[in-house]
């Protein structure tokens, strides 16, 4: 018997579940406490190069574990899921605190990342090694892009808004290919997943892509513009008439 079917079953909400979403709430608020009180110095430095190890050390070994013969599937397992992307881009923003690497992992951690913990596409529940590939990889991501934006202040603007959708059509354009040649659903760009997801609401293919396209680019958009806002009145000089 594959290890993969003697675990339990996951179920959406369950108590693995909720264990999670738990962790990952605790977790990001933390995050967030320590890179803000201190932003600037070296010990913001070295637990953002901490994460990004656990991130390599949890994540390499388990996606190499997905193309072995217990686990490997055409259809499945292939690296090509944004999530599988977004924690290469992450591990270089908290790395380097490149803005390029952080933009991708804000935009795509927050929203992507975030729609499969919510919506978990996963059969395994706890302590599969299929279950930890997923949660480890998801919440690491949402916490790196957490920890890179509220912790270390690299806010995205409106250039990091136009790379993320180029990034993000370029993708699109590859896996869309290969999911043509293959046969497979990478992305969901051929049809809906199996369990529940929020694409059931927008209709079918190839409706809901589209639906779903225009919702990215608008809630991208809107995760923006805070941003630039604040930083345009940070820089507006003060009105305040000097004390002599």
């Amino acid at each position: 018997m594959e290890l993969s079917e003697a675990a339990e079953h996951f179920e959406a909400y369950g108590a693995s579940h909720q264990t999670v979403l738990l962790v990952l709430v605790g977790g990001a608020g933390l995050l967030v406490w320590f890179g803000r009180t201190r932003r600037g110095t070296a010990a913001a430095d070295r637990l953002g190069r901490a994460l990004a190890l656990v991130i390599l050390a949890l994540t390499l070994p388990l996606q190499v574990l997905y193309l072995t013969p217990a686990y490997w599937s055409l259809e499945r397992t292939l690296p090509l899921q944004l999530c599988d992307l977004v924690w290469v881009v992450a591990v270089i923003a908290l790395w380097t605190r490149r803005r390029g690497a952080a933009a991708l992992t804000y935009y795509w951690g927050l929203t992507l990342a975030t729609q499969a913990v919510i919506t978990p596409d996963l059969g395994e529940d706890f302590p599969d090694p299929a279950f930890l590939l997923f949660w480890s990889m998801h919440l690491l991501i949402v916490w790196a892009a957490v920890y890179v934006t509220w912790g270390l202040g690299l806010s995205p603007d409106w250039r990091s808004y136009r790379v993320v959708l180029v990034a993000t059509g370029a993708w699109a354009l590859v896996v869309s290919a290969l999911n043509a040649v293959a046969g497979t659903n990478y992305g969901y760009l051929r049809e809906k997943p199996a369990t529940r997801s929020v694409l059931d609401l927008l209709g079918p293919w190839p409706w809901y892509v589209v639906a779903e396209t225009v919702i990215v680019v608008v809630v991208w958009l809107l995760m923006t513009w805070p941003w630039v806002v604040h930083a345009e009145r940070r820089a507006r000089p003060s009105s305040a008439p000097a004390v002599n």
